[in-house]
């Protein structure tokens, strides 16, 4: 009975992993985990990256005034997600702040009231750039998608988001359309974190350079507490999107997390299946497109899928979360037989499907 029992929890810990539920997803997002370098501000604590409920509860509107309160570590946490191809690994690293203070931690906020204000009074605003404009606003949320070459275990391509752009970043040498290169740390990329408003840019390449010097986020598997820092150095843990953010993305009377959403109708994708590829459509539907965030700036704050570049504005909301193979090849101008097509669902597509059994609409068929 024994052997027959062993057989039978390798079989559900390797189907877990298939899946995407168990560690494998979180074994490749530790291996790549980036190094960040956190550059501090007038308001260090607005600057530490933690988590979006470091005090305790998911309520948005509380974050700016708790993260005051000393009793709150504010320790060190990135959320993560990994979608993978038959030739590389896409990982999604999201960085939270509780307050991003750009113009100042009082006067930020009172500027980004008059932004508001005038946005809503102007009639002229068609592409809602103004609405956007604001200084200082409750919650923050950048990130980075860092791509993986399997054959070698290689970082070839990273991308930053900052403020509504995004940065492509190319490896040293490397002949592909990019901003810049990267540097390494090991297996590991190295990022710089703009103090205030926390953009991110590969680590070199900043244009902005720290006032109050800088605190280096490592992973070290726990969530380490940045006042205890002697050396300058933080550990953070990783937090599955899977199991944290996600779940809480549907609208509802009750969520204190999100406050704005979207409908992101139907996405879809390329999966392999056997040696084909097919095209499988997943209706999303409305979404969480921003936490709630009541402090100058109203809901203005990301979630990763609610991340877009303004240079691509016609992208499909949410593409660069959604299917970032696609991404990455048009943005790299790669070859056709660059893979996009994911050799297992990534796990915002089984979950919107188990959400909504028996509504679900989803499609499989041949590519031709």
């Amino acid at each position: 009975m024994s052997g027959i029992l062993g057989i039978w929890v390798l079989v559900i810990v390797l189907s877990n992993i298939a899946a995407g539920q168990g560690t494998g997803d979180r074994d490749v997002a530790a291996r790549f985990a980036p190094v960040f370098h956190q550059a501090l501000g007038d308001d260090p604590r607005g600057d530490y990256i933690t988590n979006f409920d470091f005090d305790g509860d998911w309520r948005g509107d509380n974050n700016w005034q708790n993260a005051e309160n000393r009793a709150y570590k504010l320790n060190g946490y990135i959320y993560y997600s990994v979608a993978e191809t038959a030739t590389h690994y896409f990982i999604h690293y999201a960085v939270f702040h509780a307050r991003d203070y750009k113009g100042g931690e009082k006067k930020g906020v009172w500027l980004s009231q008059i932004i508001r204000q005038g946005a809503k009074l102007s009639s002229k605003d068609p592409t809602g750039l103004l609405a956007e404009a604001t200084m200082a606003h409750e919650n923050d949320m950048e990130g980075a998608l860092v791509v993986v070459e399997k054959a070698g275990d290689k970082i070839v391509f990273v991308e930053t988001v900052h403020h509504n752009e995004f940065s492509r970043y190319v490896s040293e040498n490397s002949e592909r359309p990019g901003d810049g290169a990267f540097r390494l740390d090991g297996s590991r990329v190295e990022l710089y974190i703009e103090p205030k408003g926390h953009g991110i840019e590969a680590f070199g390449t900043e244009h902005e350079k720290p006032e109050k010097g800088f605190l280096v986020y490592k992973f070290g598997g726990t969530a380490g507490v940045p006042e205890a820092a002697a050396d300058g150095t933080v550990e953070y843990d990783l937090v599955p999107l899977a199991t944290s953010l996600w779940p809480k993305r549907r609208k509802a009377a009750t969520n204190l997390t999100f406050g704005a959403y979207k409908d992101f109708g139907t996405v879809a994708i390329d999966v392999l299946q056997g040696k084909n590829v097919v095209q499988k459509k997943v209706v999303v539907g409305m979404l969480a497109t921003a936490f709630v965030g009541k402090i100058g700036g109203i809901n203005m704050a990301r979630p990763p899928w609610g991340w877009f570049s303004k240079d691509h504005r016609s992208d499909p909301p949410g593409l660069w979360f959604f299917d970032p193979a696609k991404i990455v090849k048009r943005d790299y101008a790669l070859p056709e037989t660059f893979s996009t097509a994911y050799v297992r669902l990534p796990f915002w597509a089984g979950s919107s499907q188990q959400s909504e059994a028996g509504t679900q609409r989803s499609e499989i068929r041949s590519k031709k």
